[in-house]
């Protein structure tokens, strides 16, 4: 008789001899590897679905919810800066005026002004300055908005003055697309060259013609 072999009983059957039973331990392998699948398989069924995600996936709302926050402060920030910046009524800055004032504006009058205009965050939208052209117009008869119509009465040839001007004597809710917003307070840096085609004296002049 042979010597017992214990690698024997891990083999597969021996195909000569069919009716011999295979080893019981692939029987006890398999049974126990089935077992093991179906309680893990239990354990993930009674897993609720925030339980199966992820650590990623249960940071991921937290993380956006903080940068809709950081978002929206710094919308807010800019607001209020804006709305800070705004006025609601003409503020007239006089810059420069001459000593001499033979000549100012009235209503009726042919003006030339020269001018750079601005939003409020600095951004120039006009200049007749770059143009070396300065506007001509009758003040007072809305052929220029009503912050123009009302700023530059009374200014002296050779005067230069700062005009903020709300929206509501400027362009409104509407605006000037692409430029000028709808809402916006409008700064313009004037200068008064000539009224009737009357420039000034020489007694007047002082710096005229210089950029604000």
């Amino acid at each position: 008789m042979g010597k017992f072999n214990p690698v024997q009983t891990l083999q597969s059957p021996n195909p000569a001899h069919p009716k011999q039973a295979p080893p019981r331990v692939h029987h006890c392998r398999t049974l126990l590897l089935y077992k093991r699948t179906q309680r893990l398989a239990s354990s993930a069924k009674i897993l609720s679905p925030e339980q199966r995600k992820t650590p990623a996936a249960s940071m991921a709302k937290p993380q956006l919810l903080l940068c809709l926050l950081v978002a929206a402060a710094a919308l807010l920030l800019v607001a209020s800066a804006k709305k800070a910046a705004d006025v609601s009524e003409l503020q007239i800055g006089v810059k420069f005026k001459p000593e001499s004032c033979s000549i100012s504006a009235h209503k009726g009058d042919r003006v030339k002004v020269h001018y750079r205009g601005k939003l409020t965050d600095g951004t120039v939208f006009d200049s007749s300055y770059e143009r070396g052209d300065p506007i001509e117009f009758e003040l007072g008869t809305g052929q220029v908005i009503k912050g123009w119509d009302q700023g530059i009465l009374g200014m002296c040839v050779g005067e230069k003055r700062k005009l903020k001007i709300p929206s509501k004597l400027g362009y409104g809710e509407s605006g000037s697309p692409p430029t000028i917003p709808g809402g916006a307070t409008l700064i313009f840096d004037t200068e008064l060259v000539a009224v009737n085609g009357e420039p000034a004296s020489k007694s007047d002049e002082g710096d005229v013609g210089s950029e604000l």
